[in-house]
This record gives C-alpha cells, structure tokens and sequence, in this order.
C-alpha cells in the first residue's frame, strides 16, 4: 500500500489530530470554500448549529489548502479513524488531483482524500447572505469552542499561506462589525 494523501480546506489546515510525513501548501481545481456546513458536534450544538467550510463545485475556481502525506500503514489506520468521526458529518469523501505553485499544470499529488457535505446532509445549511453566515457564526459555540474562533483561524492562516479567499474574507468582516457592535452596546 503507498501512501495516502489527505486535503484539509478548513481546520485541517491548522490542526491536523493525526500523524504525517508530509505537508505541502496547494490547491484542488474547480471547486470553492463555502460557510455552508451545519456543525452541531464541534463548533455549535443541535439547538443553534454553528457554520463550517464545505466545498461546492465551481468550474475554474481554485480552493487553496493544505495536503497531507501519511506514508506508515499503522498511521494511516489511525488517520483514517479519526478522520471519519471527526469529519462524521461530512457525507462525500473524493479523490482529487492537488497542485502546487510549483506544479501549476500537472497535480504534484493524485487521488488526495477530500470530505465534502453534500446539499443532502441533514447538517447541510446551504446559501445564505454574507451577513446572515456571520450573525450565526458570531454566537454559535460547540465543543471545540466559538465558531468565530475557527472564521478567524480559517482566515488567518489562509492569508499566511497566501490566499485571500474573498468568501472568508467577506464572512470575517460582517463578523468583525458584528463582534464590534456587540461590545459597544
């Protein structure tokens, strides 16, 4: 068995939970990060779910993340199990081609695992105004904490990488006035 190959476009970026050999900074094609997951067992409760990143298709667009590598069998058992609970409500898992700046035109890693919530989750919150994600994100908290907490680390270290992603950007703005309306009244 070779190795296995994990995307992270939303927490996993910046906390991965399980052992790797590899990380590498890139992208999968044609599709985009969208606030349009319900999180009801990390970042909200089933009373007021709090909104995650999924991805939805979108011919020519390029969805910056972050690539794992876990080469050992034992690892990648591991990986896996934490995986499907963490990512348990996350009912699509595909393999896509992921690209670097340095491989622009061929992907420097094939078939690299990716969970998607699809529109037929039942956590799935689908479309809403950029203020309207916001205003949820701002008060929902789970387990894993405040799900501004994760908008902000989301943004944060997407612009370390060097992605201004216009979608959390927006999100993390209307969020900021929010936050910032708040604690003046």
């Amino acid at each position: 068995m070779g190795a296995m190959w994990v995307f992270g476009y939303g927490s996993l970026i910046w906390k991965a939970g399980f052992e790797y050999d590899d990380r590498l900074v890139g992208f999968i094609r044609d599709y985009r990060r969208v606030f349009y997951q319900g999180s009801t067992d990390h970042r909200g409760t089933p009373e007021y779910p709090g909104r995650t990143v999924t991805l939805q298709p979108a011919p020519g667009e390029l969805c910056w993340g972050v690539a794992y590598k876990i080469s050992r069998k034992e690892d990648q058992q591991v990986a896996l199990t934490y995986l499907e609970v963490r990512e348990k409500q996350y009912d699509n898992k595909l393999y896509l081609d992921f690209f670097t700046k340095e491989t622009p035109s061929s992907p420097a890693v094939t078939g690299v695992m990716v969970y998607i919530a699809s529109a037929d989750n039942t956590n799935y919150l689908g479309p809403a105004s950029d203020q309207q994600i916001a205003s949820q994100i701002v008060v929902a908290q789970g387990p894993s904490g405040p799900n501004r907490d994760y908008l902000f680390n989301l943004e944060n270290t997407l612009l370390q990488m060097g992605c201004k992603d216009e979608h959390v950007i927006k999100i993390a703005d209307e969020a900021r006035k929010l936050i910032q309306g708040l604690n003046s009244s």
